[in-house]
């Protein structure tokens, strides 16, 4: 529910000017680019806007504004490439950014992989996808918003001792692609966030958590006052930690770790770390990784998506489609150069995937809680020991501790330890209760059994 109301934007709303402009320069350096001989030539313009604020106890500490803006060029002569990019938009700064591409590119080995994407794979269908709201915000009110925030958590119980303080921020992006092909892409979207880290407890008794939320319209946040308590009330279960007898347990990862979890699939399927071999599931295309119940379907054309989009970093056009069905790999992560490294066809996924869809077998965390009886529930995770090589996962953890389907004491100073590939076989349930905060949608998942090394 959201209690946050502002007035209407669209009379100012000047971002299709803006828009025209960006695309009237690409246009323009597209022509430099072929008068200066190159073959094959893009360019990538971009302006950002943004406010953010941050408070701590009660006082503000930082109001920033920012505008920034880049304008990209890549040229081709053959199978050479030179890259060039500037901030600058006055002519003469345009002109030299040109030809330092170009002379960049007469300089370089051919690449064999080099080269735009397929001119028959670019994008004609440029929707939007309701990604545009901008927030009449201003510092004033944005202040009062995390004050707000902060003050909620802070008053929810006498045990919130300190506070990491609230932020509340706001940005818009407007970038055009285009490249010699023909193709011009615009795009624009917003997003908008509000924050609460809070402290409970005394002395080294002392806990830290928090919440946000996040969303491209600022009618889809909750409330501060909601943010702020749910803050405290995450600092506050963390108290009086425990640690738990080493051995295998069932792992079950909330739904803001388990995005995690996916993000390793992710780093393993993508073009850079297959063409490379430096990835664990090298040749792994069509074979089974998950249980057969699994599947995971990449929806690029959901409203208000956080990755929507209807081309992808190189204009080539998105589609559904599925990245994991019946538990097995469908295909990788790929844009034009990984693919043509590999033998293969791009996936249109150059710049990422667009809002991977983790289908759910299970229902929310609490029903999840009760079907794991006892183990591990993950609501942290540090370090970054993953080798994406050999696919050994082993990194600290903190959450709580599940007795008979119910949370008993929280859990801190762990360290849980797997591999991926096993771990990915291993996975038992996906709950239903997606955290809408990432392009990756995933509810809470279950790792039938990892190692878990606390008190010896």
């Amino acid at each position: 529910m959201t209690t946050v109301l502002t007035p209407d934007v669209s009379a100012s709303d000047d971002s299709q000017a803006r828009l025209e402009h960006l695309e009237a320069t690409a246009v323009r350096l597209l022509e430099r680019c072929r008068a200066s001989g190159a073959e094959q030539a893009e360019v990538s313009c971009s302006e950002e806007r943004g406010l953010n604020v941050n408070v701590r106890m009660g006082s503000v500490e930082t109001v920033e504004s920012t505008r920034d803006r880049g304008i990209g060029v890549t040229v081709y002569f053959g199978k050479r490439k030179g890259s060039a990019s500037t901030a600058d938009l006055r002519e003469e700064s345009l002109e030299a950014t040109v030809a330092q591409a170009c002379a960049i590119a007469r300089f370089t080995e051919d690449d064999p992989a080099a080269g735009l994407a397929d001119a028959a794979l670019m994008a004609t269908d440029l929707r939007e996808f309701d990604g545009w709201h901008p927030w009449a915000l201003d510092a004033d009110r944005a202040v009062d918003l995390a004050l707000a925030c902060e003050a909620a958590g802070r008053d929810a119980d006498a045990r919130i001792a300190n506070s990491d303080g609230a932020s509340v921020g706001s940005g818009q992006s407007l970038s055009v692609y285009a490249n010699s092909h023909g193709f011009v892409g615009r795009e624009r979207g917003t997003q908008h966030s509000i924050g609460c880290a809070l402290i409970a407890g005394q002395g080294e008794a002392m806990q830290r958590d928090g919440w946000y939320s996040l969303a491209l319209a600022e009618t889809d946040l909750e409330s501060p006052a909601a943010i702020g308590r749910h803050a405290a009330q995450r600092a506050l279960a963390r108290l009086a930690p425990r640690k738990v007898a080493t051995g295998e347990y069932p792992v079950l990862f909330s739904a803001e770790m388990a995005r995690s979890l996916v993000g390793h699939l992710l780093g393993a399927v993508s073009g850079g770390a297959l063409y490379r071999r430096a990835s664990f599931l090298v040749d792994s295309a069509g074979t089974q990784l998950f249980p057969d119940w699994m599947s995971m379907h990449e929806r690029p054309f959901l409203p208000r998506g956080l990755r929507s989009a209807a081309f992808d970093a190189e204009g080539v056009a998105t589609r559904e489609s599925a990245l994991v069905e019946g538990g097995v790999l469908q295909r990788y992560v790929l844009g034009s150069y990984s693919a043509r490294k590999l033998g293969l066809q791009t996936t249109a996924n150059a710049g990422g995937v667009h809002n991977l869809e983790v289908a759910a077998n299970a229902g929310d965390l609490d029903a999840m809680l009760r079907g794991m009886g006892r183990g591990l529930l993950v609501t942290e995770l540090m370090g970054q020991g993953v080798n994406n090589i050999t696919g050994d996962y082993s990194r600290g953890a903190a959450g709580f501790w599940i007795e008979d389907g119910a949370i008993s004491h929280a859990v801190d100073g762990i360290t849980i330890a797997g591999n991926l590939r096993t771990m990915f076989s291993g996975i038992e349930a996906v709950g239903s209760d997606v955290d809408p905060r990432s392009h990756i949608r995933t509810g809470p998942i279950l790792v039938g059994r990892m190692t878990v090394a606390g008190d010896q």
